[in-house]
């Protein structure tokens, strides 16, 4: 069992060579990557490993993405302090505890919620989804502001890259950036039609 040395150890290794080594330098990015124990958010047989460089299964088809595309989203999201956000979920509740003390509010949702079609309660300036999806369904654009940002991974003929948007004249558009590997969340899967 690795002792608490040995995760801060790992924490700042992280830091040093998987964030600052692939362009993420935003100090607040590295200061909350650096202060939220990872080890925390994963099984006690996964502990030992949770500052690899891949995403860890968290049972149930769920999975802790990897520090790079955490590291990556706080960066592209560029958190003020007034924003409303919303973090839907792929298991882990890591990425709203790293988002909770740069901004005014942070909600949680569970990704197979935020893919149904209930009308939403409220309306956030900001979401972040942790994983891949096909498509923002209606019901998740519903729940952003008139130019409210989200950050995502969105997945195409099996690729998933990291993609950002805002929500304009009511509809949101992404904007694919970085490839990067990201767990998706088939719960946002378009539905199949025929092809020829």
């Amino acid at each position: 069992m690795m002792t608490q040395f040995d995760m801060t150890s790992a924490r700042k290794a992280m830091i040093d060579s998987q964030l600052r080594t692939s362009g993420v330098n935003d100090e607040f990015v590295l200061a909350r990557m650096n202060a939220v124990a990872r080890e925390e958010f994963v099984p006690e047989s996964a502990k030992a490993v949770a500052y690899m460089d891949r995403a860890i299964p968290l049972g149930e088809g769920r999975y802790l993405s990897s520090p790079l595309v955490h590291g990556k989203m706080l960066a592209e999201a560029a958190p003020k302090s007034d924003d409303r956000v919303l973090v839907v979920e792929n298991g882990s509740s890591y990425l709203a505890e790293l988002i909770r003390p740069l901004v005014a509010e942070v909600d949680t949702i569970a990704a197979d919620k935020a893919a149904g079609k209930g009308s939403p309660r409220k309306t956030y300036s900001l979401i972040l989804v942790d994983g891949a999806i096909e498509e923002v369904p209606a019901g998740l654009a519903k729940r952003l502001d008139e130019n409210g940002r989200i950050v995502t991974g969105v997945v195409a003929r099996g690729v998933t890259r990291l993609a950002t948007g805002r929500k304009v004249a009511g509809s949101v558009a992404l904007q694919p950036q970085a490839e990067i590997g990201i767990p998706v969340l088939h719960q946002f899967d378009k539905p199949k039609g025929w092809s020829f």
